[in-house]
């Protein structure tokens, strides 16, 4: 695939860094106004990101570092809330969820897995 020039996507981190079930790879963001902590995981060959946001309550999810998927890598959990996201849609599969996760779009090019800016989500400024 490649990525046309004009389209505002911005390196996350190589393609092998994400395992299927595996260690998340975390990122700053800036969500409406916000700063922001996303992930980026692999679920079934699959890169996806989201927001590090619970749907139920805004906080982070994570149990621990980088950590978000259950014993089975099947599902991502809020560590706070008990809920359970689908890895790759981020729709809420049980416990307490209003909505989904919010999704980051990636795209994956040559080895190296690219964040996608959208109106709503930019990357930091420093």
């Amino acid at each position: 695939m490649t990525i046309p020039a004009d389209d505002p996507v911005y390196p996350l981190c190589n393609s092998r860094d994400l395992v299927d079930g595996g260690r998340a790879v975390s990122f700053d963001v800036v969500y409406a106004g916000q700063t922001c902590r996303a992930f980026a995981v692999r679920y079934l060959g699959q890169p996806h990101a989201y927001l590090n946001r619970c749907a139920h309550v805004a906080m982070e999810m994570d149990w621990q570092p980088d950590r978000f998927f259950d014993d089975s890598g099947r599902w991502l959990l809020c560590a706070t809330h008990g809920a359970v996201y689908a890895p790759d849609t981020g729709a809420c599969h049980a416990g307490p969820c209003r909505g989904g996760l919010v999704k980051i779009e990636l795209v994956e090019h040559d080895g190296v897995v690219h964040w996608r800016s959208q109106y709503h989500l930019k990357p930091l400024e420093f």
